[in-house]
């Protein structure tokens, strides 16, 4: 029986093992097995959530076992550390507890197709101090470890030592992540208000937004990213561009300019890259942000039986540019890997891989969203902003729910989550 294993429990690789499960799994034409780090899937683009708490990752995380299980696959807890191609085996590193006691023992699974979908983390582009005093949002814990952090803050602003000083934080990257997470910031400051947090307001937060390039949002268009621009300042974020962090200390930031930003808690969100460890795994081919460069089958350049979707491909268009890491392309390339392995099993011709952008969206928590639509009845693209772009945000979510659940589980999903708004605080508080 052919064995497909999946690494990368992520938008797109467990949108990609959930239809091998029940496709091929599930009816025994093939072994179907997804390896990740993490016990549980969180859609990525909703980390900014988590980590300003409107999100409780332990309730509204997808456990990949129970996933498994009804979906016709098998879940492996842990993390790749190398490929040996000549023998088709993969090999998974011991792993701790939280209490850095051995649990698991280093193991190998052999494969026939591999799929690699390990995702992307943070790039601090060797910046002096980051990695010691900066938090990054690439995982849950992450974004679970910098909400206790806030709540830490608010409870000391209110009960303990800040007293009447403002909670200075700091936000490195104008992209889509540093965006949200400000405006979240903002919505979770007004809310606290209610529970306890009684000499907490919007005035008391003081949060920073450094961008090195000239405008946030640099991938929509000008006029969107100067709109979302003027909703943040109006929130009371202090919006800095073209200003280059040089260096991260227990104070706060240092610019280009020497300038230090006071703060006491920063986040690191000003680039991506495919982690470290898949440089020259295997002897697979990289490029300098060590993504795994493939054909536009999907397939390694060096070797056809491995393919590769997501933020860690690197997957050029006829147009010369790269295929952007979005969650968008992760989709559609967990989709057209999905079909090329059926051709593969069936041994008919596989299909290139062809990016269709359908455009960006911002959301700035309740206050508004922005962004523009990509579509075939237009040229070029439509700008939507309120009501209409914030439903249209909210739709990505709930695709991506419709492809591991189905349509009547997800709606399902969305009527228990209506009820848990009315019973559940509007942030998490702990």
């Amino acid at each position: 029986m052919t064995k497909i294993i999946v690494v990368g429990g992520g938008a797109g690789g467990l949108e990609l093992v959930t239809k091998l499960g029940q496709k091929l799994g599930r009816p025994g034409k093939a072994e179907v097995v997804l390896v990740d780090r993490n016990r549980t899937h969180l859609w990525k683009p909703l980390l900014h959530e988590v980590a300003a708490g409107a999100m409780d990752s332990g309730i509204d995380g997808l456990s990949y076992r129970s996933h498994a299980h009804n979906h016709g696959f098998r879940f492996h807890l842990g993390a790749l550390s190398d490929i040996n191609r000549e023998q088709k085996t993969i090999t998974l590193s011991a792993m701790n507890d939280e209490h850095n006691k051995p649990m698991l023992a280093e193991r190998t699974l052999s494969y026939d197709i591999l799929v690699l979908a390990i995702g992307s983390v943070s790039n601090d582009f060797g910046t002096k101090g980051v990695s010691e005093h900066c938090i990054f949002l690439d995982r849950p814990q992450q974004a679970e470890h910098f909400h206790d952090e806030l709540m830490n803050r608010f409870m000391q602003h209110t009960e303990g030592e800040l007293g009447s000083e403002s909670v200075n934080i700091a936000i490195v990257g104008g992209g889509a992540t540093g965006v949200e997470l400000s405006a979240e910031l903002y919505n979770a400051v007004e809310h606290l208000s209610a529970y306890g947090f009684e000499n907490l307001s919007p005035e008391c937060l003081r949060l920073t937004l450094v961008e090195a390039g000239p405008r946030v949002l640099p991938a929509l268009p000008e006029r969107i990213a100067g709109m979302a621009h003027q909703e943040l300042r109006e929130l009371g974020v202090d919006v800095r561009v073209n200003t280059r962090v040089v260096e991260a200390t227990a104070q706060g930031l240092i610019t280009q300019d020497e300038e230090l930003i006071p703060a006491s808690l920063m986040v690191w969100a000003a680039g991506i890259k495919a982690p470290d460890f898949l440089k020259d795994i295997g002897g697979l081919e990289n490029n300098r942000n060590n993504q795994l460069t493939v054909k536009p089958t999907l397939q390694t350049t060096r070797d056809d039986s491995i393919f590769v979707i997501g933020d860690c491909a690197h997957c050029m268009q006829d147009n010369g540019e790269a295929v952007p890491p979005r969650a968008q392309s992760a989709h559609q390339m967990a989709a057209m890997v999905y079909r090329n392995i059926r051709a593969t099993l069936a041994n008919k011709e596989l299909k290139p891989y062809v990016y269709k952008d359908y455009g960006s969206l911002v959301n700035l928590s309740r206050y508004t969203t922005v962004g523009s639509l990509m579509g075939n009845l237009m040229r070029g693209s439509m700008m939507v902003e309120g009501i209409i772009a914030r439903l249209v945000y909210m739709s990505l979510y709930r695709m991506h729910q419709v492809a591991l659940h189905g349509y009547f589980r997800t709606g399902l999903m969305m009527l228990v989550g209506r009820i848990n708004r009315l019973l559940r605080p509007k942030l998490k508080l702990h």
